[in-house]
C-alpha cells in the first residue's frame, strides 16, 4: 500500500487492516503508536471522544475512497463502529466481497 491520502488498498486482509489503521490516524488525529496498539476489543465509538458523529461520516467516506468500495446506508450498523475488531470486520467484508 502506498502511503498517502489517496492510496487504495488491495484486496488483501492485512492491507485492509493497515489501511484502516492509517485512516484512523488521519481521520481522528490519533498517534500511530496509539492506533497500532488497538486490538480486537478496543472500544471506539462512545469511548474515543475523537470519534463523534462527524468523524464517523468522514471515516466511512475514507473507507470508501481508500478501499475502493461503496457503502450504502443499510451496509453499516452502529455496532460496526463499537470496537476496532468490529470495524475491521466491516472493512474487510466491504473490501473483500
Amino acid at each position: 500500500m502506498k502511503q498517502g491520502k489517496l492510496s487504495v488498498a488491495t484486496r488483501d486482509a492485512e492491507e485492509v487492516e493497515a489501511t484502516l489503521r492509517a485512516l484512523l490516524v488521519d481521520t481522528l488525529g490519533l498517534s500511530t503508536t496509539r492506533v497500532a496498539g488497538f486490538g480486537e476489543m478496543t472500544e471506539l465509538f462512545g469511548a474515543l471522544p475523537e470519534l463523534d458523529s462527524m468523524a464517523v461520516a468522514t471515516l466511512l467516506t475514507g473507507i470508501e475512497e481508500r478501499l475502493g468500495v461503496l457503502i450504502e446506508d443499510d451496509d453499516v450498523e452502529a455496532e460496526d463502529l463499537m470496537s476496532f475488531g468490529r470495524l475491521l470486520a466491516f472493512a474487510r467484508k466491504m473490501a473483500l466481497r
